[in-house]
């Protein structure tokens, strides 16, 4: 079920949410029309404020754990590009042959990171990807082993920068595996429905209709969800993490 949610367009999945509460308000709009004015204060209207209330606590929910993924995309992003410079500089300290074999082989690497858009790649494009990218850091590997042989002296270094590399390259493309349970975007569903119910309820049984001020509740529920799910879908979704820092990164190494 996730992965269904994760391939289908987040404008497609609010849209369904808007339709969804419009129809439902409707519905309740109709019932409330046919049911008798009831006189002196209504109690059902806590109900309405009571649903309005968890709906906008789980909005709040959903949208700051998927900014927060989002944000730890950004930060992978950042410190895997830092990573990559790190090793470049320690690898600049080396004696040739190893220096021009190491930082050709590190530019090249940055680059295919560049190049490669993991967050829209499918999935059997994104395992050949990561193959080529453990491919390429097995060559690192092999130079800094023969480094090493040679007595470098800056062999602890070598190997930390190194293993920065490889280990900040796992944990952004593993941000990328995050998703948002299909039960919290079922739980929205349902929580956005009965308000709108109640609201359409409530109007139709006072006789008042307040159709534009639905409208904007409406479309501003389905604006949130668009952009709940648009930063939960890094593959596909509209909000993507820059990619400045490596562009820098590479920028500093052909100097």
């Amino acid at each position: 079920m996730d992965n269904i949610i994760e391939h289908i367009d987040a404008w497609l999945i609010a849209l369904a949410f808007a339709v969804a509460m419009l129809a439902s308000w409707s519905i309740g709009w109709w019932r409330g029309r046919r049911m008798a004015p009831e006189s002196g204060d209504d109690p059902g209207i806590k109900f309405i404020d009571a649903g309005v209330a968890i709906l906008g606590l789980l909005l709040a929910f959903t949208f700051a754990m998927a900014l927060g993924r989002h944000d730890q995309r950004r930060l992978t992003a950042v410190a895997e590009s830092n990573a990559i410079g790190d090793f470049h500089t320690c690898a600049s300290l080396l004696k040739e042959p190893f220096r021009s074999r190491l930082q050709d082989l590190i530019r090249d690497y940055a680059r295919f990171q560049l190049d490669t858009p993991h967050e829209r790649l499918s999935e059997s494009d994104q395992r050949r990807a990561t193959q080529r990218s453990l491919e390429m850091q097995a060559g690192m590997t092999d130079i800094v082993r023969e480094a090493i042989a040679a007595d470098t002296p800056i062999a602890l270094a070598l190997t930390n920068t190194l293993n920065n590399v490889s280990s900040t390259n796992a944990a952004r493309l593993e941000t990328y595996q995050e998703k948002l349970p299909w039960s919290i975007v079922l739980l929205l569903f349902l929580s956005s429905l009965i308000p709108s119910f109640l609201i359409g309820e409530k109007q139709g049984l006072s006789q008042k209709t307040h159709f534009s001020g639905s409208a904007a509740f409406i479309g501003l529920v389905a604006l949130v969800i668009f952009v709940t799910l648009d930063l939960s879908q890094p593959r596909q979704g509209l909000i993507r993490v820059s990619q400045t820092p490596l562009e820098t990164v590479i920028q500093s190494m052909t100097k």
